[in-house]
């Protein structure tokens, strides 16, 4: 994975944590359990590959 589809993806699975958090009262209860788990699955990969990318800012691979 490049740079740049991890910034896209680290970019869009923030904004859809953002979404839900903004428009939870008109999500049906069924979904908006759902989408949470999925999000929070989404942002916990997100931090992983920030940390993972961090941790490999010195090595000076691509």
């Amino acid at each position: 994975m490049d740079a740049t589809s991890a910034i896209i993806f680290i970019i869009a699975a923030f904004s859809l944590g953002a979404v839900l958090i903004m428009k939870r009262d008109s999500i049906p209860p069924r979904l908006r359990r759902a989408m949470a788990i999925f999000s929070i699955l989404l942002i916990g990969f997100a931090f992983f590959l920030i940390v993972y990318a961090l941790f490999n800012m010195g090595t000076g691979r691509q």
